[in-house]
């Protein structure tokens, strides 16, 4: 029994050799685990600096239906102003709508709520909101038309059911523009009431402040009940004859029977900011259109129907209407700063990168020469056959480890003075999708400023300030890269885009490419989340005058130290 236990102790000793000899030769088996100063104790950690040709790619118009968002408002930074408005359908909360006898409009209130990032409570008990869709709190003017302009849902011209892109110059085609005329019909009557944003003049109040609804008690005692809080928002107290005849007038017509007839009889509200007198440069704000309180909602009186009682008795009912599906943003610019095409050979000395309509930028990694300049040899070989080779099998294996690969940009702070975009967006240009990295992210995926963390880094602030001076932005790319090396994946150009909400990004979950309007017949696309940010920075490319700021890639990897 002995010496049967000595053999079979010895065995599991030697195979245990074995495995580790094995690891120590062949890095296949280990792919991605990260190796560390503390645990590398057959390993060297080294990093190598990679350069990149990265250039400027403007925009023309983009798709901006389909979003989950709506911006309206001006917005200003180094590249000048942009203005935004928009154009949403409305939808029946019920067709064939039954309002009752006798039935009389009270009120009618139009929200479109903010996108509220934090709530706390002061003191008394009082909700305080913390909100980041709101670039600046000074009033705009805002003019609200029906649109006469019929929002279809798919496209004659398109392959057969295909959606109907509308853009932000106020297209549906190269062909097919939107009048401002079909845009401004009968235009809507604000009226001053309490707990509401309007000032006055068609002037909105914008800021964190949520309104508080009240009714009055049954004791008689002069207090008031609190009925309701509804978060920070665009509140309006529009003139009700306006839904008197448009919609309970039509009670028992056909035009309320489907929302398809709805949508051919009452075809839209637009949207539309100006900068009235106290409006210094105005403020962009960006709504919340498929929030529960986002609504158009109608207060009516109406007969009770109750048989028994001789006089006449009335209740109150609500009637909604909400916004979509179909919504769609147009946007203005006024540049002072043009973006103009880049060098796709040399690579830039600045990258311009606006959200909206707008630029992005295109990365080609490993694009030069090796060092050698050795003929037909370029350095995405020359990377692949530092890092792996192919055994016997032909099957390629690592000849040292990779552990980590970092894209790093350095914002140019000699023109960027703020309001930079915390987040920016790699991915894979030609074909449209997220990088590998992306889906191996499990970083909060509900909160956007905390989604997506470890591959795409938040921007470098001076002090790490919240408003503090931009340094630079960090993407990891180590999945990537080690797609590259091991699965022989393709060295696609990749591309570079601002970014609102990097969750958006996410094609499980919606289509996260937006279509740009060209005339020459190219297929070139923006991501969602980039046509949803107004932001714009300046980043050093690679061919600026500052070394030291230059974009490169950096790899660390495990290099065998026996």
């Amino acid at each position: 029994m002995k010496k049967h236990k000595f053999a079979l102790q010895l065995l599991c000793f030697t195979l245990l050799a074995f495995g580790f000899i094995a690891c120590d030769k062949d890095f296949i088996t280990l792919e991605s685990d990260v190796i560390t100063n503390e645990n590398a104790t057959n390993f060297d950690l080294e990093s190598q600096l990679y350069d990149v040709v990265s250039y400027t790619q403007p925009l023309g118009p983009v798709q901006t239906n389909g979003l989950s968002v709506n911006s309206l408002g001006f917005y200003n930074d180094i590249y000048g102003t942009t203005k935004a408005d928009f154009l949403s359908q409305l939808t029946l909360s019920t067709t064939a709508p039954e309002f009752g006898d006798e039935a009389e409009i009270d009120s009618v209130i139009l929200t479109l709520p903010f996108f509220v990032s934090s709530i706390e409570f002061d003191d008394d008990g009082n909700p305080v909101y913390g909100l980041d869709s709101v670039f600046n709190d000074n009033p705009i003017k805002l003019r609200i038309f029906e649109s006469n302009y019929f929002l279809r849902d798919f496209d004659p011209n398109g392959d057969f059911n295909s959606d109907q892109p509308y853009f932000s110059n106020k297209s549906a085609s190269l062909s097919e523009q939107i009048s401002q005329a079909t845009l401004e019909g009968e235009e809507l009557e604000f009226l001053m009431g309490t707990q509401t944003s309007h000032l006055g003049d068609n002037m909105i109040k914008i800021s964190n402040e949520g309104f508080t609804l009240t009714e009055a008690d049954d004791d008689d005692d002069g207090q008031s009940e609190l009925v309701q809080r509804v978060p920070p928002g665009i509140r309006i107290k529009v003139d009700p004859d306006f839904w008197t005849d448009k919609i309970f007038e039509e009670q028992g017509q056909s035009v309320l029977a489907s929302q398809s007839n709805f949508n051919n009889y009452f075809r839209g509200l637009y949207f539309k900011a100006e900068l009235g007198e106290n409006s210094g440069e105005g403020s962009y704000v960006i709504l919340n259109p498929g929030n529960a309180n986002s609504n158009i909602t109608i207060y009516y009186n109406r007969l009770t129907p109750d048989e028994t009682d001789e006089d006449d008795e009335r209740e109150q009912a609500t009637y909604t209407l909400q916004f979509g599906p179909i919504r769609t943003n147009f946007y203005e610019n006024n540049f002072n700063l043009p973006i103009n095409e880049g060098d796709p050979e040399n690579g830039d000395t600045r990258i311009y990168l606006k959200g909206g309509e707008g630029s992005l930028a295109r990365v080609k990694l490993f694009n030069g020469e090796n060092e050698d300049n050795e003929p037909g040899f370029n350095e995405f070989e020359t990377f692949k056959n530092f890092f792996v080779e192919e055994n016997e099998d032909g099957e390629l294996i690592s000849k040292r480890l990779i552990n980590e690969a970092n894209l790093v940009f350095y914002v140019d702070q000699d023109m960027v003075t703020g309001n930079e975009p915390d987040r920016i967006y790699v991915y894979d240009i030609e074909n449209k999708i997220p990088l590998a990295d992306y889906s191996f992210d499990l970083t909060n995926n509900s909160i956007p400023s905390l989604s997506k963390t470890s591959h795409l880094g938040p921007l470098q602030r001076v002090d790490d300030e919240p408003n503090g001076e931009g340094i630079k932005y960090k993407l990891r790319l180590t999945s990537h890269i080690n797609n590259l090396l091991l699965r022989d994946s393709t060295n696609v150009e990749l591309g570079l885009a601002v970014s609102l909400n990097v969750n958006s990004e996410n094609p499980s979950t919606n289509d996260s490419q937006q279509n740009v309007l060209v005339n020459d017949g190219s297929q070139l696309t923006a991501p969602i989340s980039s046509v949803m940010s107004p932001k714009g920075t300046i980043l050093h490319g690679n061919a600026t005058e500052d070394e030291s700021k230059r974009v490169y890639l950096e790899i660390f990897y495990a290099e065998p130290n026996n």
